[in-house]
């Protein structure tokens, strides 16, 4: 696949353009990070709502949408940056992003060497997917980051679709997020003090998570992290000036959320 040139619209050259991408509405944690570290930067987010979740499909059928998709985001938004706030496809596209376009790519992996570090009983859950939990690529960043932790690895098949009906506003019973995340607590001599947020949906229920959890555990949400390497690979602001407030594009073509969701998510104005 050739890969698209960057095409930067000189007129808004103060207000470099990042397209941040996810399977759904996960990444507006990422997002909210994201504007707060450049409210330089316009941003365009891009939910692929059409295919979610991305735990009900194959590797191949995730690589085969998500990577040609992405060329077609970046032609119609010219971005400087794409932050694929998703770590499920983080997992299986970064390579062939990376080999196909010439923009620069910040992907989502679990925080396992934050987690690690912070750990004082050296014991963590890595709270995911099911995807994100059985890819070799987290087991092997486990591995090599892990900081000596005995890490579980729990896959939560239901919690982003729990997330996302809770963030429209919909009924979400404490007992269904409970069941998602009781495998991530182990008691007994050594007993989970961190767990590691490996979705980026999940933040959107940390007050829940928070509130359910049998004990107080420390909860990784890698958003602030991703933030500060894109803020990082844009450099300085070009511009003291606040860009245009983002923008929501859904791949199912249905309306943006309504306003009275996102404006208390951002605390700011939005725009569909």
């Amino acid at each position: 696949m050739a890969k698209p040139r960057r095409r930067y619209n000189r007129s808004v050259s103060d207000h470099p353009a990042i397209l941040v991408f996810d399977s759904g509405l996960g990444g507006l944690t990422v997002l909210r990070e994201i504007v707060k570290a450049r409210p330089d930067a316009a941003c365009a987010y891009v939910a692929d709502d059409a295919f979610f979740p991305y735990g009900h499909h194959t590797e191949d059928e995730i690589i085969g949408r998500v990577v040609p998709l992405i060329g077609e985001l970046i032609a119609q938004h010219a971005p400087r940056l794409v932050v694929i706030a998703c770590n499920t496809a983080s997992t299986l596209v970064m390579t062939h992003l990376r080999a196909s376009y010439t923009v620069s790519f910040v992907g989502t992996v679990p925080a396992s060497k934050p987690a690690g570090a912070s750990s004082k009983t050296k014991r963590v859950s890595v709270l995911g997917t099911k995807g994100t939990v059985k890819r070799e690529y987290t087991q092997r960043l486990i591995a090599d980051f892990g900081q000596g932790c005995d890490v579980s690895l729990v896959g939560a098949a239901d919690l982003p679709s729990l997330a996302e009906a809770a963030l429209r506003g919909e009924p979400v019973g404490d007992d269904a997020i409970a069941a998602e995340i009781a495998p991530c607590f182990h008691d007994g001599d050594m007993r989970t003090d961190t767990v590691v947020l490996a979705c980026t949906h999940f933040p959107l229920l940390l007050d829940r998570l928070i509130a359910l959890a049998p004990w107080p555990v420390n909860w990784i949400d890698p958003a602030p992290a991703i933030a500060r390497r894109s803020a990082e690979l844009l450099g300085p602001a070009a511009s003291a000036t606040a860009a245009p407030q983002p923008t929501f594009q859904f791949t199912s073509g249905r309306p943006a959320l309504a306003h009275d969701i996102l404006a208390p998510f951002f605390g700011m104005h939005v725009s569909a």
